[in-house]
């Protein structure tokens, strides 16, 4: 009942309003599980997706999505309690890393859909990073589901890192063919395979997405792009 009148409501104004385009919706099925595991481009996204697929889609959100304050920190927060979404505290490591597992795991047992970012974190500069096999791998080895690679594209020049207002620019979904995994059912205790899978789905992402890929993790470019600006700001 929520979901209905969350995806009535501000999905309705989100279509209306920028004009979402979608490619490859047939191949999200009707019932049953799968994950759909996306680039990750602009705090948008996790509003965009949802809202163009008609089944309800439950994503692992930060904490910090579910508490925020102001106008946009409180519809955040009724958008994503009302569509599903599951709130991990980041800073809690490999627990909190475990958790998410379990609570994607959980989903699809249901038989419901799941959405996860392989990166891990946004993009600092529009290209696609390595993905992360502690989380999609896993899971999708550990259930079966089959994996759908998702592409979202521009929604980075919507609403950019640090921008409060988005820009009015139609951003585009492209969600490729089902991946199947279920040869290596019950394998997800083994990293080669963990690796080898991830991989599969970030070469199908790149290239529905047309992004360039970076060998390197987001988290870490952040941090040295970080560790740049801090270096060249100091006296010297």
């Amino acid at each position: 009942m929520i979901y209905g009148f969350m995806k009535a409501t501000i999905g309705t104004t989100l279509r209306v309003v920028f004009r979402p385009e979608a490619e490859g919706l047939e191949y999200v099925p009707s019932e049953g599980p799968a994950i759909l595991a996306s680039n990750h481009l602009s705090f948008s996204d996790s509003f965009f997706l949802p809202v163009l697929i008609d089944r309800p889609v439950t994503f692992i959100a930060k904490q910090e999505y579910f508490t925020g304050t102001g106008v946009k920190g409180r519809l955040t927060a009724a958008f994503f309690k009302g569509v599903g979404q599951l709130p991990v505290d980041r800073s809690g490591g490999r627990a909190a890393a475990e958790a998410a597992v379990r609570s994607g795991i959980r989903v699809l047992e249901r038989g419901g859909l799941f959405g996860i970012y392989p990166e891990g974190t946004r993009s600092p500069d529009g290209r696609l990073y390595r993905g992360k096999p502690g989380g999609l791998a896993r899971i999708a080895l550990a259930t079966g589901a089959p994996v759908l690679p998702v592409a979202m594209i521009d929604t980075e020049k919507i609403q950019p890192p640090g921008k409060v207002v988005p820009r009015l620019m139609r951003p585009r979904v492209r969600i490729g063919k089902p991946m199947d995994f279920s040869r290596y059912l019950g394998m997800e205790q083994d990293r080669f395979i963990l690796r080898a899978v991830t991989d599969e789905v970030m070469y199908e992402i790149m290239k529905l997405s047309g992004q360039e890929y970076v060998d390197k993790y987001a988290a870490a470019a952040k941090a040295e792009a970080a560790e740049k600006e801090s270096d060249s700001s100091s006296p010297s």
